[in-house]
């Protein structure tokens, strides 16, 4: 792993919402902390209302994590587009967060301990 990665268990339960709606609850999900950036909160997939999230064809590539595809949050009144990743294919040394994915916490997103 790079030295600058760090993955832990986020403690607590953790929530996502988009559009006034919860698109998941975990108390499984992880902390990845790289260099100096905030930390991002990693969701299981199997705890994301996945019916509400349309892959998109943005792909991005991290030297370290490898390539992250993007998802838009569909809701009722809009479509929220790119605000959630996830590496599929994680190199070795970050493969925790595997069948996770995390999103950007941007106002019409949120991403909060609860």
């Amino acid at each position: 792993m790079a030295d600058h990665i760090t993955i832990r268990k986020a403690e607590g339960t953790w929530s996502v919402r988009a559009g006034g709606a919860v698109l998941g609850e975990s108390t499984e999900a992880l902390e990845l902390v790289e260099g100096d950036y905030p930390p991002v909160i990693y969701f299981p997939r199997g705890d994301i209302a996945m019916a509400f999230l349309d892959r998109t064809d943005k792909s991005t590539h991290c030297p370290h994590k490898g390539d992250a595809s993007y998802y838009s949050v569909v809701t009722k009144s809009t479509t929220l587009k790119d605000v959630a990743w996830s590496y599929e294919q994680p190199k070795d040394g970050v493969a925790r967060i595997k069948d996770h994915l995390a999103f950007y916490a941007n106002g019409d997103v949120t991403v909060e301990q609860i």
